[in-house]
């Protein structure tokens, strides 16, 4: 179990710090409204992951074992992928950008996740194979992987507000070493991905 675990949580841990459209609606709620009326929408992707999650298993179900082995090879690709551009990011970090307004409730909060092509790669390539692979071998391995990635993400986006609001922004050090972790977290992960699909 302690492989999924570690797998649910460490995807988690690089999802949440890397960029995306999720943060920087974060950022300017934040900005508009304080962190204490944000903070709920770090559960938001409770409820715009659910639909793409049912969509993705059910899908992948009805998929022979060679091909999800070939859809886990690509998540890794994916993850090694996203690991060697948070790389480049951590050795040119990029001028911050403009911040702007975003949604005003926790439903559009999810919308906005909803439409972030994030969670479907991640369900359709790393999430949903693991998830298939975990429930093989126990229904209890791919709960636990399930409840240990998002629960690591409410618990990272969570933080994330409070961060912003009670500190104002990240430092550029600060960023950087977050981007030089999700690197290594993404490429390990990715690595794993790619072995185990060729060893199983």
């Amino acid at each position: 179990m302690l492989k999924y675990l570690l797998l649910g949580s460490g995807y988690a841990f690089a999802a949440t710090i890397q960029p995306g459209p999720l943060q920087a609606f974060l950022v300017s709620r934040v900005a508009a409204t304080g962190w204490r009326r944000t903070l709920p929408a770090c559960l938001s992707p409770l409820l715009s992951d659910g639909p793409i999650a049912v969509v993705a298993l059910l899908l992948l179900g009805q998929l022979p074992p060679a091909a999800q082995n070939v859809l886990q090879s690509a998540g890794g690709l994916l993850l090694v992928y996203l690991g060697w551009a948070a790389f480049r990011q951590w050795r040119s970090p990029a001028e911050p950008g403009s911040r702007g307004s975003g949604p005003r409730t926790f439903l559009q909060a999810a919308l906005v996740n909803l439409l972030n092509p994030n969670p479907y790669l991640g369900w359709a390539f790393v999430l949903g194979p693991a998830v298939h692979t975990a429930w093989a071998e126990h229904a209890g391995y791919a709960v636990a992987l399930i409840a240990a990635f998002y629960g690591t993400m409410v618990v990272m986006l969570a933080g994330f507000i409070l961060l912003v609001g009670t500190a104002r922004f990240l430092g550029s050090r600060s960023q950087r070493a977050l981007v030089g972790v999700s690197a290594v977290v993404l490429a390990g992960l990715g690595i794993y991905l790619l072995a185990s699909a060729v060893w199983q």
